[in-house]
C-alpha cells in the first residue's frame, strides 16, 4: 500500500481528476495549500507599497492506493498537471503502514478498495 501525495496548480485540478478517473482511481482527498518552490513567488504592489508574495496557491491531493495502482496514479497526475512550465508541482510516494475502513473494520488492501 502506498500514499501518493501531489501538489499541483489549482487550475489543473479538473484535468488531473479526469485523468485519474480514466485510470480508474476515484478515491482521493483534496486540500487547498500554500507553498513555494522553484517559482520563488512574485512581487506585488498594494497602495504604492511593494511586497513579495512567496507562498503561492497550490492544491494537495492525497490518494491511498494498492501497489498495482501506484504507477497508473502517478502517470495520471503527470498527464493532467503537466504544463511544461515551472511550478507544475511535485509528487511524493510514501509507504502506507496501515489502512482501516471505519464502517466495516476492513484492514489493509481491502480497506483501500
Amino acid at each position: 500500500m502506498k500514499l501518493v501525495i501531489a501538489y499541483i496548480q489549482p487550475h489543473k485540478l479538473q484535468d488531473v481528476k479526469k485523468a485519474l478517473y480514466k485510470a480508474e482511481v476515484c478515491k482521493m482527498s483534496v486540500t487547498n495549500a500554500l507553498g513555494c518552490g522553484a517559482q520563488q513567488g512574485y512581487e506585488e504592489s498594494y497602495r504604492g507599497i511593494k511586497f513579495e508574495v512567496n507562498l503561492l496557491k497550490k492544491v494537495r491531493l492525497e490518494i491511498a492506493v494498492n501497489e498495482s495502482f501506484v504507477q497508473k496514479t502517478v502517470e495520471a497526475i503527470i498527464e493532467g498537471a503537466r504544463t511544461g512550465r515551472i511550478g507544475d508541482g511535485k509528487i511524493f510516494v510514501l509507504d502506507l503502514g496501515e489502512c482501516i475502513r471505519i464502517r466495516t473494520g476492513d484492514k489493509g488492501q481491502a480497506a483501500i478498495g
